[in-house]
């Protein structure tokens, strides 16, 4: 596919598209009075000042498309994006609780299932929550709080001109039938891999190996790296043909997946190796794909074309701007 195409398809995908709406929902819910939030829009979990720590506190809810597609999986990703918001802060994550709407009981029970599984993977209880058991629909919702050193926090707006931008994925995985956009590189590994792979972002926040990072999302590797360029006020540029994935993967799809284990990052060149070694050591692969700059542009490279993106002083994902948002901490 040329780079006009998959410019094409990374700028209409549903998973950057549908951040749009972020921007206006954070208009009308300001917290620049509350002087307790160190780190709210834009980032992957709220940071809530608490003595040496921050508590940081996330919500996913999941697309009524995977619920009805593989309720299975629905309860298991729903599990698995917050642990994953969390690690992306440099963040142990506690503790959750979780909203569950239902009409059909067997739709419930799968979606049971995969939250069951999960939580022995992850090795992260449910402690509580809501039920809706007369719903005409199906829905799952969970909430986490997670704790993190002040000094250690991983912040999405914070990327700097000259660093190096890192892509680390497990690219040992698969999608699962009928999900074309969901990469699997949990459910079929040990346990305390899985646990010493999140571990691994506490290690990295701890030797504050980055400038900044988040968890690869609904808008792809790229998308995500978007996000936080955006929030950061830069620009850069990624060379696709660096990106970490299996041989056999079609180029669209790997860069339009959720990654079951993926981190975007910024960080300064010097620090680069270490990054590579450390995700090295936990079975995932870790490339310097790019570079962060004080445009306003994000540009992607391909042998040799190069195409823009997006232009943030006219494009938005989020439209957030979270320096301007409340105190940082």
């Amino acid at each position: 596919m040329s780079l006009d195409n998959i410019v094409s398809s990374i700028r209409n995908f549903p998973g950057i598209t549908r951040k749009n709406t972020i921007r206006d929902i954070v208009r009308v819910l300001p917290v620049r009075s509350f002087v307790n939030v160190a780190a709210s829009e834009g980032e992957d979990a709220a940071a809530i000042e608490y003595g040496n720590d921050y508590i940081l506190f996330a919500a996913d809810g999941i697309m009524e498309s995977l619920v009805k597609t593989d309720p299975f999986y629905a309860g298991y990703f729903a599990v698995l994006v917050n642990v994953n918001d969390i690690a992306a802060m440099g963040g142990r994550p506690l503790a959750m609780v979780d909203i569950m709407s239902m009409s059909d009981g067997k739709v419930c029970s799968k979606l049971l299932r995969g939250m069951e599984r999960a939580i022995k993977k992850f090795n992260v209880p449910i402690v509580g929550g809501h039920t809706h058991p007369d719903c005409n629909y199906n829905a799952i919702d969970i909430s986490i709080i997670g704790t993190v050193p002040k000094s250690d926090i991983i912040r999405s707006n914070t990327a700097e001109a000259g660093d190096d931008i890192l892509f680390a994925i497990d690219t040992d995985g698969f999608f699962p039938e009928g999900l074309r956009y969901a990469w699997d590189t949990t459910t079929r590994k040990d346990d305390n891999l899985v646990q010493d792979q999140l571990a691994l972002m506490c290690t990295i926040a701890k030797e504050h190996l980055v400038t900044a990072g988040k968890d690869m999302s609904n808008p792809g590797c790229v998308g995500t790296m978007g996000m936080l360029l955006e929030s950061s006020g830069k620009g850069g540029y990624i060379d696709i043909d660096k990106i970490p994935r299996p041989k056999y993967a079609d180029t669209t799809q790997w860069l339009l997946a959720y990654q079951g284990y993926g981190f975007a990052l910024s960080c300064k060149p010097e620090n680069s190796k270490r990054l590579i070694e450390l995700f090295n050591s936990v079975n995932v692969n870790a490339a310097v794909v790019g570079k962060v700059n004080d445009s306003s542009e994000l540009i992607l490279h391909s042998g040799n074309e190069e195409k823009v993106l997006f232009d943030f002083s006219k494009d938005i994902i989020t439209g957030c701007n979270p320096k301007n948002a409340g105190p940082q901490g």
